[in-house]
């Protein structure tokens, strides 16, 4: 693999517990290249959602390192990882982490606007349409189904325009049809704006779309294939 858009070397993460540190992960070595799509699957508790964090500098990585884009996120302050992710990253969550006091429209231009895009709004209308909310541009998170918050948190993800995609179980929280809908959806920004995505999930449905699949287990990586099949 050339010129990997992610490369993680001998990383690990420790939490401290009640009971003192906690060891998450142990010397995880990964790359992800350039416009790939990898899903990261395994049981509860392997350290899939772990792994996310620490690619995107939402955890840091207590030993070993991470890069992104050619940066080292380990050596980089809390400051410069949050101007880094607006820039190159879009994170989509299980639980979508809309402002219950904001429209679908400025939940997506909020961010963009915080980045200083004086085009905000007019991107966020293009993103919500794109997902199939032109016309709930105007409508609060409580007034949205779940399926519709997660296109919301969708389009906020993609208009920026991300270099990476980051996404933790997307539809974890979703009905079968409405999770197939996402699933296209998201498969859908991936290939409209050439973005590497990076997944967790515990479909199989949603891994075998993918290009590669990595297994974790006990907070190592279990085996690494072209598909889920061949993780297991």
């Amino acid at each position: 693999m050339t010129d990997p858009v992610i490369s993680l070397t001998d990383a690990r993460l420790t939490l401290m517990g009640n009971a003192g540190p906690v060891d998450i992960l142990h010397g995880i070595r990964l790359d992800v290249a350039r416009g790939e799509t990898l899903g990261l699957v395994g049981p509860s508790g392997s350290g899939k959602s772990s792994l996310l964090m620490l690619m995107g500098g939402l955890e840091r990585a207590t030993g070993g390192s991470v890069r992104a884009l050619g940066h080292d996120l380990t050596a980089l302050d809390e400051d410069a990882l949050a101007r880094f992710r607006r820039a190159n990253m879009g994170v989509v969550f299980q639980s979508f982490h809309l402002i219950p006091t904001m429209t679908a429209l400025e939940n997506v231009a909020t961010p963009l606007e915080l980045a200083g895009r004086r085009d905000a709004f007019d991107r966020a209308e293009e993103e919500l349409r794109a997902v199939g909310l032109g016309a709930r541009l105007d409508h609060y998170p409580a007034q949205l189904s779940g399926g519709e918050q997660q296109r919301v948190a969708l389009a906020r993800a993609a208009a920026p325009r991300p270099a990476i995609l980051l996404a933790d179980e997307p539809t974890g929280n979703l009905d079968g049809e409405t999770g197939r809908a996402i699933m296209d959806l998201l498969f859908g920004l991936r290939d409209r704006h050439g973005a590497t995505l990076v997944m967790v999930t515990h479909a199989p449905e949603l891994a075998a779309l993918c290009d590669r699949v990595v297994r974790l287990k006990d907070g190592r990586i279990d085996g690494a294939g072209r598909r889920l099949e061949a993780a297991q």
